[in-house]
């Protein structure tokens, strides 16, 4: 069974266009567990641009399932990772100039920043993933981090998610690999209640992270209702016995 982890990053955003404080991520992520979520997602950019400190720092004491924090490798954001201790840390690029994460980490020339960034947060007991795209390269540089502490990998569907010719033969593909290797496979970016079937069928991932579309479409139908549509979409895409 797949389950869905809620990046509640963008009821920040809407908090943070006017400078008050509401909507609060805090109630978000609540409703969002109580609906079905099994955790929570946020990204604490550097620029801050919606999660604040305060906001990860709350969380760690409301969330009632997994409480994963996307960041990038940065000294500020490991030493941050370090004192609030989330159960995982997700590693993703990062440019200031981006509306949203424009791609996966790349391992062959990003290796040793996520291998030093990967032994500070394994020695502190904290789970780590890596955001990646669906590459058999990065899949075979992953290799070398499990060692290390690395315990999955999530898969950047971003490119699936626009259509690209032969992206969801390539997300099976590297998922099965993965899981063959003994890695924790997740995938998220641009999902949506159309396009998350094919994703959510694809035995090895474990998990989605979903967040845009799911506070896009909690502002219409609410939070809980937003995260039940999600669930059915997903259930409806895994086969029956």
């Amino acid at each position: 069974m797949t389950t869905l982890c809620v990046n509640v990053d963008h009821v920040a955003t809407i908090r943070q266009a006017r400078g008050v404080d509401y909507p609060d991520p805090l109630e978000a992520a609540k409703l969002a567990e109580r609906a079905g979520a099994v955790g929570i997602t946020v990204h604490l950019r550097q620029d801050r641009r919606h999660i604040q400190d305060r906001d990860v720092a709350a969380l760690r004491g409301v969330v009632a399932g997994k409480l994963n924090l996307e960041m990038a490798t940065s000294d500020e954001m490991l030493a941050f990772a370090l004192e609030h201790r989330p159960d995982q840390v997700t590693l993703v690029p990062e440019r200031p100039e981006e509306v949203t994460t424009e791609g996966g980490l790349d391992l062959l020339s990003q290796g040793r920043p996520v291998a030093a960034a990967v032994d500070r947060l394994a020695a502190a007991g904290i789970d780590v993933s890596v955001f990646v795209d669906p590459d058999p390269r990065q899949l075979e540089r992953l290799a070398a981090l499990t060692g290390r502490g690395v315990k999955g990998f999530e898969i950047n569907t971003d490119r699936y998610t626009r259509g690209e010719a032969g992206q969801i033969e390539l997300i099976r593909r590297v998922a099965a690999d993965g899981g063959a290797a003994g890695h924790r496979v997740y995938a998220g970016h641009g999902l949506t209640t159309t396009n998350v079937g094919p994703i959510a069928a694809v035995p090895e991932i474990e998990e989605l992270n979903i967040g845009h579309f799911l506070i896009g479409r909690a502002v219409l139908v609410g939070m809980v209702a937003a995260v039940r549509e999600m669930l059915a979409a997903m259930a409806a895409a895994r086969p029956t016995a």
